[in-house]
């Protein structure tokens, strides 16, 4: 690989990434397909909505006859393939379009089944797993958790979900992704599957699927193939890195009237809500999100071969197929654990010379370390990376707005590793 005037790395990185380019050929030229198979089909969304100019006007005050927000709704659902979608600046975050659909669906004295073992950790105080008690959980309003963990090899345990559904079961719950957790992530083939399972046990079941970090990823999404309702966050996957902040909620028709009264308040749903002149950014982040979610999934697919290439466990494999944009590096110690997050800070284009120490968050049971230089707060499509102060002290990197600049900041990366004498 050439070495560059801005940015340098040793020869032993440059050589070690040009066999990772190599290994990952083949995978970029699968992206590069599905990549453009998504782009027509957002194309296609955005024509058969009859997207103007003036659904970029701003509302004001309650937002009656919002034309672009309605519409903004309409392309999400073609694009996704669900029947109706709720998309809203207002969502703060995926937890929170989440917690709508929960509370949106379920009652008290109904039971929800986490097929995918025990989920992320912010959901589990909406939950109100044990120890995560939060006030207004799910738990305190009579909603019944249990779960199944899932096989060792990650895949779902489907003996134990055959004696745990029962028939009056409301919904179970999947998480696509991984998570904090180093299991493959849910494809949409395997939901599917899963769905028709569950369908076939309790037929009235709601199949509810945690999209984040994979929409986009395959040519189809979970609610175009069985599952009911679906939400996830614009500032990773579908608002493109345009999107300043903002969610979704997708699916049945019904289900998502149901969300859009939590949402809002009961009998006006999605007719109140007024933009305040975010459509334009909205807009452009759906148009934008095929193409960046590919340009991440090859940032992805290189520092998987990178640091495979580098002795390190990584999970999915250079060669895997993928379902969402999470790479996973067990860095086996702290001190690699904070110099790979050092290293994506100084490749970021915003706030490059900050220095990424470990901290105490909100929602986490240990210290995490964050790197993330982006011109969005938070955002996870924008190059990232993060992990907990615990064993086996991996990082999970996800984003890239483009290859080139996502390519770089995993070779950084790498770079103060070796820096650190990690390597």
């Amino acid at each position: 690989m050439e070495n560059f005037p801005f940015f340098t790395a040793s020869s032993k990185i440059l050589a070690l990434a040009e066999k990772a380019q190599a290994r990952a050929a083949s995978q970029f030229a699968q992206i590069n397909t599905t990549q453009r198979w998504n782009q027509q089909k957002m194309l296609a969304a955005f024509q058969r909505a009859r997207v103007s100019e003036s659904c970029f006007a701003a509302s004001t005050g309650y937002g009656y006859d919002d034309r672009g927000r309605d519409v903004l709704d309409e392309v999400y659902a073609q694009a996704f393939g669900a029947e109706d979608a709720l998309v809203r600046y207002n969502f703060v975050s995926g937890t929170h379009a989440l917690t709508v659909a929960l509370f949106g669906v379920l009652r008290p004295g109904d039971t929800v089944l986490c097929a995918t073992g025990t989920p992320y950790d912010t959901i589990q105080g909406v939950f109100g797993l044990p120890g995560r008690e939060e006030p207004g959980c799910l738990k305190e309003f009579g909603v019944v958790y249990e779960q199944v963990d899932l096989l060792p090899n990650g895949t779902p345990d489907y003996a134990e979900l055959e004696r745990e559904i029962a028939s009056d079961c409301k919904m179970v719950y999947i998480q696509r992704s991984r998570g904090y957790s180093l299991r493959p992530s849910m494809s949409v083939a395997e939901i599917e599957k899963l769905a028709a399972f569950v369908k076939k046990k309790a037929p009235g079941c709601i199949v509810m699927v945690d999209n984040c970090y994979g929409e986009f990823i395959e040519r189809e999404e979970p609610v175009a193939r069985g599952a009911d309702l679906m939400a996830g966050s614009l500032i990773k996957n579908p608002g493109g890195g345009v999107a300043p902040t903002g969610g979704y909620i997708a699916g049945r028709k019904d289900l998502v009237e149901l969300c859009s009264y939590r949402l809002t308040t009961p009998g006006t749903g999605r007719e109140l809500g007024c933009t305040l002149g975010h459509n334009r950014e909205l807009f452009m982040g759906a148009f934008h999100a095929p193409y960046v979610a590919g340009e991440a999934l090859k940032t992805a697919v290189f520092a998987s071969a990178l640091f495979s290439e580098l002795g390190f466990a990584v999970t999915p494999t250079p060669e895997e197929a993928r379902t969402d944009i999470i790479q996973a590096i067990e860095l086996r110690s702290r001190e690699a654990l904070i110099a790979f997050c050092r290293g994506i800070q100084k490749a970021s284009p915003v706030d490059a010379f900050v220095v990424p120490e470990p901290s105490p968050m909100p929602g986490y049971d240990s210290d995490v370390i964050m790197a993330a230089g982006a011109f969005t707060l938070g955002s996870s499509i924008e190059l990232s990376a993060d992990g907990p102060l615990r064993e086996p002290y991996a990082v999970w990197m996800q984003g890239g707005l483009n290859y080139p600049s996502g390519e770089l900041g995993v070779l950084l990366a790498a770079e103060e590793l070796e820096k650190a004498g990690l390597v």
